[in-house]
């Protein structure tokens, strides 16, 4: 049989010290008998887009970003709407696809999973054209972004710090939000289109998007005070923020936002410079990913019960009513049962 074939591609300057031992792992985790693999590291800006997209062009099976989100976001630009499967050996500070997609973050648990071979079709989504995978955002949620990335220190800590300190003396803005069902007014700090659930660092702006439903989870946040403030940064962190009061959603597959002035928006945490009035649009089942196959497995523990979407504290009182129910109307429980 025919060994598939894998590229590495490494950005050898960002990220953590994790993918300092990324090649020796490689030798150790890979199952040589059946790929064959090759590295690639990263020059500038933008090489990672470009070594995706001749590798695909080439048939290479796999193309693995090594590095943080800006590394997965360029190789999976390049790998979009081919048959050449994105895998990811998350080395950033957010890692935020990873996570999403429940890929471990330890180097050598995550080459396993690429050995599995499991491919998934997922969606991407285009913000004035350019490609993202977790989100999009205009507001507050661009601001931010643009503080974490010229920000000395990463991780979690650091993101509250500029969400309660530097975020606090942002002002709302007014911004036209149109779909097919028409236009609304909303004066919001943040306009975020979700593709997938989290920012990063498990930082929760849509717990409950999916990369397979064919819709962005877009989410408003209106206006709120300091003491609000810590509430919702803490909600991002459990998974509640939707129960918020001052979040609103809602899904879509296109939407046009309407500003008064042009200004940084982002891509997957990446800022940029964009005009008063931005596309966003989801593109269906354009991307092969490598995803991890345990978190595709049935996970019939306490934690999943109490925790998970479809294993709710609500979804296990329900059950156990209709099974009382069912067990009141037998009349009787034979022994066995």
């Amino acid at each position: 049989m025919q060994k598939k074939r894998i590229l590495f591609i490494v950005n050898p300057v960002s990220g953590t010290s994790r993918k300092k031992h990324v090649a020796e792992a490689v030798e150790r985790v890979i199952d040589a008998t059946a790929y064959e693999w090759q590295t690639a590291y990263t020059e500038r800006a933008g090489h990672a887009t470009e070594l995706a997209a001749e590798a695909a062009a080439r048939g290479v099976d796999i193309v693995a970003a090594v590095g943080g989100d800006g590394t997965v976001n360029e190789t999976a630009s390049g790998l979009r709407d081919t048959h050449t499967a994105l895998a990811i050996v998350p080395c950033g500070s957010g890692n935020g696809l990873a996570r999403h997609l429940d890929l471990p973050i330890d180097v050598e648990k995550s080459l396993r999973v690429i050995n599995s071979g499991l491919v998934h079709r997922l969606d991407y989504g285009l913000c004035d054209g350019r490609p993202f995978f977790c989100t999009c955002g205009v507001g507050f949620d661009a601001f931010i972004s643009d503080k974490f990335a010229s920000s000395h220190r990463r991780g979690p800590v650091s993101y509250m710090e500029n969400i309660l300190l530097k975020g606090l003396r942002y002002k709302p803005q007014v911004y036209e939000i149109e779909d097919a069902t028409g236009s609304e007014f909303h004066k919001a700090y943040v306009v975020t289109c979700a593709n997938a659930s989290q920012y990063g660092n498990n930082a929760y702006i849509a717990p409950a998007a999916s990369m397979k439903d064919g819709l962005l989870d877009v989410v408003l946040i209106e206006p709120f005070n300091a003491l609000q403030a810590p509430q919702i940064a803490l909600q991002m962190f459990n998974k509640t923020l939707p129960e918020n009061s001052h979040v609103k959603t809602f899904r879509t597959n296109k939407l046009r936002i309407r500003r008064r002035a042009g200004g940084v928006c982002h891509v997957d945490g990446d800022p940029f410079e964009a005009g008063r009035v931005i596309e966003v649009k989801l593109v269906p089942r354009g991307l092969d990913v490598v995803v991890n196959p345990d978190a595709h497995a049935p996970r019939f523990t306490l934690h999943s019960v109490l925790t998970e979407p479809y294993g709710s504290l609500r979804h296990l009182q329900s059950s156990l009513l209709r099974q009382g129910k069912r067990l009141l109307g037998a009349g009787s429980v034979e022994k066995g049962e």
